[in-house]
């Protein structure tokens, strides 16, 4: 089983990893979605959400963009990073899992938020 958990705001891919509404997870077999849930987002809090995925099992996140700092955990923790995403949570997961999403490597960098993205 894997698992894939996409930052998301009201079932939409989010823009910015750390600032989105909650996390959706899918529990995937096979290629396919098995189960899905959906938590809050606990708080942006530097190093915090990407412990916090691989805490909960997650093997990939799929998110808009995302910080350096973020993706640096994410890698240290073995778990894939998949930005660039848009669009609905649950149809991102379906083209991943079809090998149809592929990452843009999109670092947040040039958004308002920049300054707090490579925490």
């Amino acid at each position: 089983m894997m698992k894939i958990a996409v930052a998301s705001d009201n079932g939409m891919v989010a823009e910015h990893f750390g600032r989105c509404a909650e996390f959706m997870f899918f529990d995937t077999e096979e290629n396919q979605i098995i189960k899905s849930e959906t938590l809050a987002n606990p708080g942006h809090k530097p190093g915090f959400l990407p412990n916090f995925l691989a805490d909960h099992g997650v093997n990939v996140i799929i998110s808009g963009g995302m910080g350096g700092g973020a993706i640096a955990i994410f890698n240290e923790r073995d778990i894939e990073v998949v930005v660039g995403a848009s669009g609905a949570a649950q149809t991102a997961v379906e083209k991943y899992l079809k090998g149809e999403l592929e990452t843009t490597g999109s670092v947040c960098h040039e958004h308002k938020y920049h300054d707090e993205c490579g925490e």
